[in-house]
């Protein structure tokens, strides 16, 4: 029997090579694989002996052989192929041990140049994966190195594996390489903007957490990381305490800190609390624990049971605040050893670093539908004050214009139909998810505690009629900013003028559903 061995990632390499060979299995290898086999004491037979022929091109050519890929495809069980292999002297492989060159974290390093993450696209190696994997019938095909340990146990326990290990590990194989080649096409199709949303799109990603159910008890889910440049997230946030994340807190967790990073340039400190999808309260501080307690106080009902995400690192102060609620979890760059020590004896709250803020990339948001799925650019708009129309009789001051962007920035995050109250630091009043936006600015004015009288409104998309102002000067709401472009944009600003409230349009919408 012969095992052929060539593998990037040499974890476990040496001991599993051990174990083959003491079941007398002749080992083939590549290059490195063979270097670091021979030095281990391995008796290795080298590739060009099998193939006849060099490594050439900088060994991008190397296994690309029928000696190779004949030894690989021939079904034992055809004697025509049995026969052929013969014919050109062609020895049957039996395992097939593989891993590829790690494309993923070269096309993540912003540091190297085009012509070096090309040189990261294996070649070779799924070639290999592929064909030992269709001939499973007869070929034992690893891609992980995780499966060495239980292949060690099968092949002591059995002398061989069986006929439904080598199916999972070449099922295995085809997701990987399935994941491998997507990730390949994300990167050109980041790299060559044209081809961003192309005739076919491809989807994959690398298991993070298997969780316990989905939305609903009854509904089975997992939770997936993407390639791609590397960025803030929850895929790579590291969970200092609590219980395991579920689905709808990974959905909310990834709304809070999605949102909370809209404001890390506002202020010292921000701070975002998430609940069912929404913001419940956003603010602004000089401190994490002022911005906390501004961002709780808008609606202190709906917080309990929320997400926090913070954009400086959680201090005492503000996990003492925090532990006198009950929340879900807490996301924050860094946790201080103090705040730590503190939330510790909340033994079910999770609580989340991700590490300093990075920048955040244009990538494509993918969402499911029956039968098929949307895609479409992150929504990374934005407008400054030197972008937005007055379209009122009454012009904004440049007090009013820092309130307006911060309720426009809110807004943002807010499930449509969305109309937010604030002042210049934080949220007064959250209107959201209605189906009309008269709906949503009364519920977002009687959801408010403090007085909203000289308060800023901003609506996430335009108003239809003037209702939605009218209701506005109720509670005297000072000034307006929202998107305009209404075919009653003229009945809407008569009104702003008729209450005497200064408006402005950004000519950007930022509808959320």
């Amino acid at each position: 029997m012969r095992a052929l061995l060539s593998v990037n990632d040499k974890t476990g390499l040496i001991d599993f090579a051990k174990v083959l060979h003491a079941r007398s299995i002749e080992l083939i290898a590549t290059g490195g694989t063979a270097r670091a086999l021979r030095d281990a004491g391995l008796p290795i037979l080298d590739i060009a002996e099998v193939t006849g022929f060099p490594e050439m091109l900088d060994g991008r050519v190397k296994t690309l052989h029928p000696a190779i890929h004949g030894g690989l495809l021939a079904r034992r069980d055809l004697p025509a192929h049995m026969e052929a292999i013969a014919q050109h002297d062609i020895t049957p492989i039996d395992f097939v041990i593989v891993n590829l060159y790690p494309f993923a974290a070269a096309a993540a390093n912003a540091a190297l140049a085009e012509p070096e993450v090309i040189e990261q696209i294996d070649i070779g190696g799924p070639s290999m994966l592929r064909s030992a994997a269709k001939n499973f019938a007869a070929v034992t095909v690893v891609c992980d190195p995780s499966d060495y340990a239980g292949i060690t146990e099968e092949l002591n326990r059995s002398g061989a594996c069986s006929l439904e290990t080598r199916r999972r590990l070449a099922a295995k194989v085809f997701a990987h390489t399935a994941a491998y080649d997507a990730t390949i096409a994300e990167y050109f199709a980041r790299t060559s903007p044209a081809e961003l949303l192309g005739a076919n799109f491809t989807l994959t990603g690398t298991r993070v957490q298997a969780l316990r159910y989905g939305e609903n008890p009854h509904q089975s889910a997992a939770f997936y990381r993407t390639g791609g440049r590397a960025e803030t997230s929850l895929t790579t946030a590291r969970q200092l305490q609590g219980k395991e994340l579920s689905y709808n807190n990974i959905l909310d967790g990834d709304g809070a800190l999605e949102a909370v990073r809209e404001f890390a340039d506002l202020a010292p400190a921000a701070c975002v609390v998430v609940k069912h999808g929404n913001p419940c309260g956003i603010a602004l501080g000089a401190t994490p624990h002022e911005a906390f307690s501004r961002a709780r106080e808008t609606d202190p009902d709906s917080a309990f049971g929320g997400i926090v995400a913070l954009t400086v690192p959680l201090d005492e102060a503000t996990a003492r605040a925090c532990a006198e609620m009950f929340l879900e979890v807490i996301i924050a760059p860094e946790c201080l050893p103090e705040a730590h020590e503190v939330l510790s004896a909340k033994k079910n709250l999770r609580v989340l670093e991700t590490g300093p803020f990075t920048q955040r990339h244009r990538t494509q948001l993918v969402r499911s539908v029956t039968g098929g799925f949307l895609v479409m650019d992150r929504d990374l708009g934005c407008v400054t004050a030197g972008e937005l129309k007055v379209v009122t009789r009454r012009a904004p001051s440049d007090e009013d214009l820092a309130g307006l962007l911060f309720a426009w920035r809110c807004a943002k995050w807010v499930k449509s139909n969305a109309v937010v109250y604030t002042n210049r630091y934080a949220t007064l009043g959250i209107g959201a998810g209605q189906m009309s936006r008269v709906d949503s600015a009364r519920i977002g004015a009687l959801k408010s505690r403090a007085s909203l009288d000289g308060c800023f409104l901003a609506s996430d998309a335009f108003f239809p009629f003037r209702d939605g102002i009218d209701s506005a000067a109720k509670h005297g709401v000072r000034a307006v900013i929202q998107p305009g472009g209404s075919v009653r944009d003229a009945e809407v600003i008569a009104a702003a003028d008729e209450h005497d409230i200064a408006m402005v349009f950004t000519g950007m919408r930022h509808f959320r559903h």
